[in-house]
């Protein structure tokens, strides 16, 4: 399989090469790393919804939810402690993309995707055979310092192999795993949920070791991508990996684009510090705002606790696991959407369309659980409200999937120059599990506070941030991995942080 291209840098230099079997592969097993955060997403609200996993690990929340006389639809569910368990693996990962940011750079993005592989593998192994509290948690941990060290460098190898004008596609093929992952798990919960065995909690915390196994031995036989090791001085090899996954023997142009970036980067020491400079406040915004407004877009009252929601809103235990698979398929169709026109439509496109339609399921949803349960969460939701509501979310799921739920990954992983590249991604990843973390944790609490006025509060950061897509985010679409300064030089805002000498140093790379 070979599809010829030319792409061109922004100083019209010629990129030759094709799309070939061996990219595609090399990107599929790497994609497969979203397997596991998405499974485990998927797998922990129906594992914690278990009697017998929560009578052996967390009695006093058994005793206490058994006894609730509770009837009120919004402050239902609130065993903070639940939570906190559930929760503590971002924590886990937010601190370990840290130590993964200097891996990354210092082996090689191949090494730190191997390591978060077999971390994950032996900390879902103690899960699944955990005898008590300590080695739960304990596994729970490092299953979330592996999960770290996958988002930081799984992104980051997506997008350094593909060719400019597929970025998008095979960045979200990461994304399209997690989808995957969270379907499985649905399905899993649901299947747990009809058999009611006393190991099914086994099996479901089990199975996350076949994607940490797959992600493991097949991050071992990828190459490294062509970016770190001109990196890390093996040029040799960088130029082997280029003309195979290039599919051609004409890669000088673009190899030399990748050196002479590298030996600008060398420069630079201590990126973690150096990304602060002001002339890498535009990416480092985004690195920012971008996980932070992808959880406010409360999709995590969605899909982290999709059985719970769906209980709220009148459904029965195996019918709100039914729903969940649903979401899940449309999740996983959905991003199939964002994958085949994110490198036809552009960025910013469906940026906007996904948060405009995202609005619109949020004020509808909290509208119609508002005329239903009213301020004090009472009365059973009518069949056809029910019916409505779920669609509305399906609707909501789509245009997360195919917008902030995979551009929020994409666009932290190829904005960021190679010298600060591993730090900015690590940022980004740092940011996404803290909020995470937040938004998991605080979420049963406020909806019992906010109730049905929950949905409107994100509908509001909804418009914020689509505004804000919408004046201070440039389109990167099919401009190479090495070539954004120019992007944010032509920028409206952002121009006036980047030297006029950065520039033309950037333009001397490729006009020598």
């Amino acid at each position: 399989m070979a599809i010829t291209v030319i792409i061109q840098n922004s100083q019209g230099k010629a990129y030759h090469g094709k799309i070939t079997l061996f990219v595609l592969l090399a990107c599929v097993v790497a994609a497969t790393g979203g397997l596991i955060f998405g499974y485990d997403m998927g797998i922990i609200g129906g594992v914690t919804s278990m009697d017998n996993f929560i009578l052996k690990f967390f009695p006093s929340v058994f005793t206490k939810e058994k006894l609730s006389q509770d009837t009120n639809r919004y402050c239902k569910f609130k065993p903070q402690l639940l939570t906190l368990f559930t929760t503590s693996l971002y924590l886990a990962a937010l601190v370990s993309s840290f130590f993964a940011s200097g891996a990354t750079k210092t082996f090689g993005r191949k090494w730190s995707m191997f390591n978060g592989g077999i971390i994950s593998l032996i900390g879902s192994i103690i899960t699944v055979t955990a005898m008590n509290i300590i080695m739960l948690i304990f596994g729970r941990l490092l299953l979330g310092i592996g999960v770290g060290f996958i988002l930081q460098s799984v992104p980051l190898y997506l997008s350094e192999m593909a060719p400019p004008n597929l970025r998008g596609m095979l960045n979200m093929g990461f994304q399209l795993m997690v989808t995957i992952g969270i379907l499985i798990a649905n399905i899993i919960n649901y299947g747990n949920a009809k058999i009611k065995v006393e190991w099914g909690w086994h099996v479901s915390l089990g199975i996350a070791t076949i994607p940490a196994t797959i992600f493991t031995l097949g991050s071992l036989f990828l190459p490294d991508t062509p970016n770190s090791l001109i990196e890390r001085g093996d040029e040799e090899n960088a130029k082997i990996v280029l003309r195979k996954i290039r599919g051609t023997d004409d890669v000088k142009i673009e190899f030399d684009y990748m050196r002479a970036a590298s030996t600008e980067a060398n420069i630079i020491n201590h990126s973690m510090f150096n990304i602060l400079n002001r002339k890498y406040r535009p990416q480092l915004t985004m690195a920012i705002f971008i996980p932070f407004f992808q959880q406010l877009t409360g999709i995590n009252v969605i899909m982290f606790y999709a059985p719970v929601l769906f209980k709220t809103i009148g459904f029965k235990d195996n019918a709100s696991f039914a729903s969940a698979i649903i979401t899940g398929l449309v999740n996983v169709f959905a991003t199939l959407v964002s994958i085949s026109t994110v490198d036809k439509f552009g960025r910013k496109v469906l940026f906007l369309q996904g948060g405009t339609q995202m609005f619109i399921c949020q004020i509808l949803v909290g509208t119609l659980i508002g005329l239903m349960f009213g301020t004090n969460g009472e009365g059973k939701i009518p069949t056809q409200y029910a019916i409505s509501v779920v669609l509305l979310i399906c609707f909501y799921v789509c245009g997360y999937a195919w917008s902030w739920g995979p551009l929020g990954w994409l666009i932290p992983s190829e904005i960021f120059p190679i010298e600060v590249r591993s730090a900015g991604q690590s940022i980004a990843v740092s940011m996404n599990m803290f909020f995470t973390f937040i938004i998991a944790q605080t979420f049963r609490s406020l909806l019992c506070y906010m109730k049905f006025y929950l949905f409107f509060f994100f509908a509001g950061w909804l418009v914020i941030m689509t505004i804000f897509i919408g004046v201070f985010l440039p389109e990167t679409m099919n401009v190479p991995i090495d070539d954004m300064i120019f992007v944010w030089k032509h920028h409206w805002f952002w121009r006036r942080f980047i030297n006029d000498n950065d520039v033309q140093f950037a333009y001397s790379r490729v006009t020598k």
